[in-house]
């Protein structure tokens, strides 16, 4: 856009957005702090991400179990994603709106960045998969829904079916950070946790913690399928959440405000080190 002064190569808008500038200042302040971590921080955070979204596993199969109501189980599951934004913890996928606007605006490193997303990932699915042998020591009465579900996934293979499910579901759970950083709200920020949690849920997103979680539980249960079909499946759908969150929400959203961008870029701050 052009300023009144007929500057067509600045950045700067004629009327600046307020709303889209005050989300990009919250999320920038939260991507230092993400990025500026201690191990131990990390560790815990991840870890703690895939216990909340093995809860919202739990409630899904106990659900779907008794009531056989794929949109009742769907809307139990999103007590996973209210656990998660009220807990304040973090799967892999979260990590792809607030720490990348840190890094681009040169409050963090590209290293700090792979520290935090190698740690979540790693983190996610080891407590996912805690979770899910807990679950069905508990509740044997849950591994054949659990197989049920997983069967969903799994049976997706390597296809384009698969990545264009993984490219939409790390769309929806960036779009749900966006928002989420929209407002200061703690009300409001359920909402959107509400909603991306049943459309995944429903829709058989293939989201790779969601995905990996109840195939985990369908293993522990002896599943018809391997880990190795878990791991085919899961790389393949890290690769789409990436695409879908980074490419359909990230880069747009921060063309949304290059002014904000450039100035931070300008600042010439020393990106804090992770501890």
């Amino acid at each position: 856009m052009t300023r009144p002064d007929g500057d067509a190569d600045s950045v700067e808008p004629e009327v600046a957005p307020a709303d889209e500038e005050e989300t990009f200042d919250r999320t920038i302040d939260e991507g230092r702090q993400r990025l500026g971590r201690s191990w131990l921080q990390l560790i815990a955070t991840g870890m703690l991400g895939g216990l909340d979204i093995g809860v919202g596993v739990l409630t899904f199969l106990l659900v779907k179990h008794l009531t056989g109501d794929p949109l009742l189980s769907a809307l139990a599951f999103s007590i996973g994603f209210i656990a998660l934004t009220m807990a304040k913890s973090e799967l892999f996928t979260e990590n792809f709106l607030v720490p990348v606007a840190a890094v681009v605006a040169k409050e963090a490193t590209a290293g700090a960045l792979a520290r935090l997303w190698g740690t979540t990932l790693v983190t996610n699915l080891a407590a996912g998969w805690f979770i899910a042998a807990l679950l069905m020591l508990a509740f044997p009465d849950l591994r054949r829904t659990a197989a049920e579900t997983a069967a969903d996934y799994a049976n997706l293979g390597t296809t384009w079916q698969s990545f264009a499910l993984a490219v939409v579901g790390g769309m929806l759970v960036t779009l749900m950070t966006h928002l989420q950083h929209s407002t200061d709200s703690d009300g409001l920020r359920l909402v959107p946790a509400v909603v991306i949690g049943f459309t995944l849920s429903v829709g058989h997103v293939n989201h790779a913690i969601v995905a990996t979680i109840f195939c985990f539980a369908a293993l522990v249960s002896g599943a018809s399928f391997g880990y190795v079909d878990v791991v085919d499946m899961l790389w393949l759908a890290i690769l789409g959440n990436a695409v879908g969150g980074l490419g359909l929400v990230t880069v747009l959203r921060l063309m949304q405000v290059p002014h904000k961008v450039a100035e931070a870029r300008n600042d010439t701050r020393p990106a804090p080190q992770p501890r």
